[in-house]
């Protein structure tokens, strides 16, 4: 339902409202780490505004995921396609993003979504403990891999005159243990490094490319329910042994430790990606959803 002040005489409000319902229809989305949660609800978000759904997986395991998601959307009327790729290497990268042109055509809008963990340390482990070959295949996942994403996508946007790019970062890039204005990371220095360099990878592609129609911004969320890397993260302020199970029913002490006293749902970071799909005018910034766990104007 559509709500309308008094004062707006020049009717803002409604032509908002129908720009956001009718900007994006036929526009071709590229989600990337499709099947877990977050991409799951963006994908479905995305495509009740008509957009085109490139649903990206990375392996067997999740191609019945990524085949119901497939189905679900395409019953909104839209078009879309599941696409298996190990994005820990460029050669795979490729190949997934010229599959989508072939099947779908290219990106309008990137939601850059996959990653991954390695090994976890904590706040208080060793840097010994993580090989160099470990931090390098870290960062080809979590940084690489997105900016040669960017890479490829950007140019077709820059030439249309319109394009979104958009990365999930994670709160871990500024996170210490216990203090929410560090930046350290809960996971460790390998994982907290790789989300930080995509902070870096936003600001330039935004200055680079915001004149031509092409924004770029990043979503850091923390602790979400039924995401992996958070249960991770949870385990650690806790000092426990990571469970699933506590995600989906997270104790009183875990809650305690976000000041909104609950976890965050994958639907309430798609309308954070939503938010960044639609708005032409915001670019440059890296969104912090964490339930006020940290401080900022982001």
């Amino acid at each position: 339902m559509r709500i309308m002040y008094k004062e707006d005489p020049f009717n803002l409000l409604t032509t908002c409202n129908d720009n956001m319902n009718d900007n994006l229809k036929g526009k071709i989305v590229l989600i990337t780490g499709c099947s877990g949660g977050i991409g799951r609800a963006s994908a479905r978000a995305l495509a009740k505004l008509g957009c085109t759904i490139a649903v990206h997986h990375s392996s067997s395991s999740s191609k019945q995921t990524a085949d119901t998601l497939v189905d679900e959307v395409t019953e909104l009327g839209v078009r879309a396609k599941a696409f298996e790729a190990d994005l820990s290497t460029y050669a795979a990268t490729d190949n997934l993003y010229n599959q989508v042109i072939s099947e779908l055509g290219h990106p309008d809008i990137l939601f850059s979504n996959h990653g991954a963990t390695g090994k976890v340390i904590g706040p208080n482990g060793n840097i010994e403990d993580i090989s160099v070959e470990m931090f390098e295949d870290i960062w080809r996942v979590n940084a690489g891999t997105h900016f040669r994403l960017a890479q490829l996508c950007a140019p077709h946007m820059e030439k249309q005159g319109w394009g979104r790019l958009i990365f999930t970062s994670s709160v871990a890039a500024k996170l210490t243990k216990w203090d929410t204005t560090g930046t350290g990371g809960v996971i460790g220095p390998h994982y907290a490094s790789s989300k930080s360099a995509l902070h870096g990878l936003v600001h330039w592609l935004s200055l680079r490319y915001c004149k031509h129609g092409v924004t770029a911004n990043a979503i850091s969320p923390a602790l979400i329910e039924g995401m992996a890397v958070y249960t991770e993260m949870l385990s650690f302020m806790l000092m426990g042994i990571p469970d699933t199970a506590m995600m989906a029913n997270p104790s009183p002490e875990a809650r305690s430790k976000i000041p909104v006293g609950r976890l965050g749902k994958p639907d309430e970071i798609a309308s954070i990606v939503v938010l960044c799909a639609t708005n032409g005018y915001m670019t440059n910034k890296v969104i912090a959803a964490d339930g006020g766990w940290t401080s900022g104007a982001m």
